[in-house]
């Protein structure tokens, strides 16, 4: 699997980290990534896509220093990481991967003690410690949770507890490996509050995952890995590309398939923001909203077929009961 970055040069500084034609095998097996170059920059938000089984969780372990590239290189800050312990220390200050199942990262007995683990073992005085593990707990909304056993927390719980190890060590970037899955929806929303309040305090956020609605959503950029190679862009400009949707085994947002239904019915006018979510479409649709849409779109109201089952005119009311 190769790497092709149309994007470099899309006005972004030197990245913080960064892969450079960076090849991995399993021992006795197949390669899984070749020549793949992948930056992360200041400040962004970065989805990265692709199928199960597709390298999503290697490709991060080897931008985190878990796995080592050969041949390739990683760089952080401009200098290529030596893989000795001082090495390694300044890349997971700077770097922090949180797995995608909690209980594969979470050992200590309470949560104060697995979130203090990593500021311990970097040596910090104990007044330092604490504040961080009090600031990583109140960031991740569990400090009322900080004497728990870590086994007696809920599934969402745990994922928070185990983010909170990391965002103790306060770095700059933070990778989460599918961190939504296993959620429900509210386990969800929550979660990506969280991200956004630790987006504010200026840490840079890339999150492996196969979920196109919440990447688009969520994402400033993507990093799409297929079997050709990856591609890296805007993450609007990637997920409408059907063929790299295709290549990926991903199927297409939904919420740019209702702007398609919508532009085609002559219901949203061109440039104009489309509904993200089923609970926005609920809400454009409504009444009050969705008439000055109608009117703005040139059509008469009061012509053409009757509304379809969702209150929808036309066609274009029976395409988005097909979306629902």
């Amino acid at each position: 699997m190769t790497s092709q970055r149309p994007d470099t040069a899309r006005g972004f500084g030197p990245p913080v980290v960064e892969l450079v034609a960076a090849d991995y095998a399993y021992e006795d097996g197949p390669p899984v990534l070749s020549a793949v170059s992948f930056a992360i920059h200041e400040g962004r938000a970065t989805a990265l896509l692709g199928r199960n089984g597709g390298g999503k969780t290697t490709l991060l372990r080897l931008l985190s220093g878990g796995l080592r590239c050969a041949p390739g290189q990683l760089v952080l800050e401009g200098s290529p990481v030596r893989y000795d312990r001082k090495g390694l220390t300044r890349l997971r200050t700077t770097v922090q991967l949180v797995v995608q199942d909690p209980d594969d990262q979470l050992f200590a007995a309470s949560v104060e003690q697995d979130v203090s683990f990593g500021p311990m073992n970097l040596g910090l005085p104990e007044e330092e410690v604490r504040a961080r593990v009090r600031d990583a707990l109140e960031a991740l909304d569990i400090a009322g949770l900080r004497d728990r056993p870590t086994h007696l927390l809920s599934y969402g719980q745990r994922k928070r507890a185990a983010i909170a190890g990391a965002v103790a060590m306060r770095p700059r970037v933070l990778v989460l490996d599918e961190p939504t899955a296993g959620l429900d929806p509210h386990g969800q929303e929550r979660l990506l509050d969280v991200l956004a309040r630790l987006r504010t305090t200026g840490t840079t956020i890339v999150m492996a995952t196969h979920d196109v609605d919440l990447a688009l959503r969520w994402a400033d950029d993507a990093a799409v890995l297929t079997d050709e190679g990856l591609r890296t862009g805007s993450v609007a400009t990637l997920l409408a590309r059907q063929e790299l949707l295709d290549a990926a085994r991903l199927r297409k947002p939904w919420s740019m398939a209702v702007t398609e239904v919508l532009t085609a019915g002559g219901l949203l006018p061109k440039g104009a923001a489309a509904p993200r979510t089923p609970e926005e479409l609920a809400r454009w649709a409504a009444p009050g909203h969705f008439g000055p849409s109608l009117a703005g779109s040139g059509q008469d109201p009061g012509s053409g077929p009757g509304p379809s089952p969702n209150g929808l005119p036309g066609p274009a009311g029976q395409r988005l009961s097909d979306l629902s």
